[in-house]
């Protein structure tokens, strides 16, 4: 393997890295108000309101439906629109920063939905508002099912950012398709799936000792 080829894969590496966190964080600043809204307006929820439920279950329920590589075709006129094309790392980044908050938004709804009623209750009984319910008690009961989700949530996103590869997404997923797919260079293409393997249990091993970590210092506050 000449050095070409090994600059062409640390590129490789960096732009899906850069496609994965990137849409992981823009993807969690939009899905995680809405996984709050989902649980807050449910029907057992702090402020219920079917309508605001309803549409917000609506729309994760449409986009979560579609498969990835097929909204990421749908999508190209909007991923132009907004970056001024449509293939490319930061143009990935659109498509999956939309597939990506709804799952997101049920992760966090889900996190949720397993805090203990009871602590609820006692926070309302000492005149906690809603606000320092969320705040305060829900998203820290939660952190630890919140960290696993994320983990899991950038394992997911690593996948479709090589997905993207088909489509010109650029990073490991694209180099793997030009030189694995087209020219039949069975050793790169195996490489760049070694290298996905490497940095999804990177990700997996990192996501799984912040959890546990944050699960027993939970343990020993209670």
């Amino acid at each position: 393997m000449n050095e070409q080829i090994i600059n062409m894969l640390a590129e490789g590496i960096k732009d899906t890295l850069y496609m994965t966190l990137g849409s992981v964080l823009i993807g969690y600043a939009v899905g995680l108000p809405l996984g709050i809204v989902l649980y807050v307006t449910a029907k057992n929820g702090l402020c219920p309101n079917s309508f605001i439920y309803r549409v917000g279950d609506f729309i994760c329920n449409i986009i979560r439906s579609i498969p990835f590589l097929i909204l990421l075709i749908l999508l190209i006129p909007f991923t132009r629109l907004i970056v001024g094309k449509s293939y490319g790392s930061t143009a990935t980044i659109v498509p999956l920063v939309i597939c990506a908050a709804p799952y997101i938004a049920r992760v966090v709804e889900a996190a949720l939905n397993e805090v203990d009623t009871g602590v609820i209750e006692a926070a309302r009984a000492m005149g906690a508002s809603n606000m320092q319910i969320i705040t305060k008690v829900l998203l820290l009961e939660a952190r630890t099912s919140l960290i696993a989700g994320f983990t899991i949530t950038t394992g997911i996103l690593l996948g479709y950012s090589a997905m993207s590869g088909t489509v010109g997404g650029g990073g490991l997923g694209d180099i793997a398709v030009r030189y694995g797919y087209y020219r039949w260079q069975t050793d790169i293409m195996i490489t760049t799936v070694l290298l996905l393997i490497v940095i999804f249990q990177i990700i997996q091993m990192i996501g799984t000792r912040i959890a546990t970590g944050l699960d027993r210092r939970k343990r020993k506050g209670n």
